[in-house]
């Protein structure tokens, strides 16, 4: 019993060894799935999404044992395409079969796979086990965070890429929420995931940090556009060393006018609308006149006029100590992230 144990502790541990290359799959129905799963898992549902709900029906309606047969009478028909659809996944390796809690589908299906020839395993306690083990991760991961703070347009995320560019360790937490933060920061972007899954997604990024150093992340608002950060990680997140850059405000101007371009006028001018209140209507009108006259600085000039502002209350609320300030005159980024890795060098020399 002890060795089971053992060996089910380890299954999970190399899910979240982003050294290990798995075959994850996950039995779960398509909207269980959607709503977040396991990092590189493939979705073959024993039941999809009106079949589980009936079955579910059944068992509280009527027994469990006319859920089960009912259950049987659905998924037999289906069991060829199951066994066929998991070995053009597996191929010639092993699987991973999970579920919610580890129970009937994926102790079933693992059971089936095996009889046909395949080999897979099941994770002990399943896919809730893997949240739980995510949840202990974003409160407790010992990594120790540096914080990259600066008003809109400066460029943290490009200087993040630079500095993961030369070696250093980043977070960054616009990209797994495919938003980039403010009012227009869905703007090119793709669909952002569920809050779930971009928890999981988070916690797997931890797992392959090395604790003993140090891991740059953007400083962010509570919510990255309809994504609120763990509360616990945001807590972290909070009271962590802030470097803080001052960009000159002409270079924040052609950055924002190069990632909103030409092409998402439509979308830019959506975007101004819905934050007439808080930009008030003169301003957004004139934003709307320069985007009609192709004038994209101009209009980037405008929105700063509250971005600015509200980023100055942000950093003036934050309750990080240190908070640390640098003023640069240009915008070489690449230079920046160097200039910005030597400071790290040389606080962290003096924090010890």
């Amino acid at each position: 019993m002890i060795e089971e144990a053992a060996k089910q502790h380890d299954v999970l541990d190399k899910v979240f060894d982003t050294n290990e290359t798995l075959r994850l799959i996950d039995v779960r129905s398509p909207s269980e799935f959607a709503k977040g799963h396991i990092i590189g898992a493939h979705n073959i549902p024993l039941l999809n999404d009106e079949e589980r709900a009936e079955i579910g029906t059944l068992f509280k309606l009527d027994s469990p044992e006319t859920a089960f047969l009912r259950g049987l009478d659905l998924v037999g028909p289906k069991m060829s395409h199951f066994v066929t659809a998991a070995a053009q996944y597996l191929g010639n390796e092993k699987g991973i079969v999970y579920c919610w809690r580890g129970g009937k589908r994926s102790n079933s299906m693992s059971w089936l796979f095996n009889m046909s020839g395949l080999h897979t395993q099941t994770i002990e306690g399943g896919y809730k086990a893997y949240r739980n083990r995510v949840q202990r991760l974003l409160e407790k991961h010992p990594c120790k965070m540096l914080v990259l703070g600066g008003k809109t347009g400066s460029g943290k995320t490009i200087l993040l890429q630079k500095m993961q560019e030369k070696g250093e360790q980043i977070i960054d937490l616009e990209g797994l929420a495919n938003h980039k933060g403010s009012a227009f920061g869905w703007i090119g972007e793709e669909t952002q995931p569920a809050v779930e899954h971009f928890e999981n997604m988070l916690a797997q990024t931890l797992s392959s940090l090395d604790a003993k150093r140090v891991v740059w992340i953007e400083n962010e608002s509570r919510m990255i556009g309809r994504i609120p950060i763990y509360e616990k990680f945001w807590d972290r997140l909070k009271i962590s060393p802030v470097i803080n850059i001052d960009i000159p405000t002409a270079v924040r101007v052609k950055h924002l006018s190069h990632i909103y371009n030409a092409e998402n006028v439509d979308d830019l001018r959506e975007a101004f609308s819905r934050i007439k209140k808080r930009l008030g209507g003169v301003n957004v009108q004139n934003a709307m006149e320069a985007l009609n006259n192709n004038d994209l600085e101009k209009a980037a000039e405008i929105a700063l006029l509250y971005y600015d502002k509200s980023y100055t209350k942000l950093l003036e609320r934050n309750e990080a100590d240190p908070i640390y300030r640098l003023k640069f005159d240009n915008g070489d980024f690449d230079k920046i992230a160097a200039e910005l890795i030597t400071f790290k060098e040389q606080i962290t020399v003096n924090a010890n």
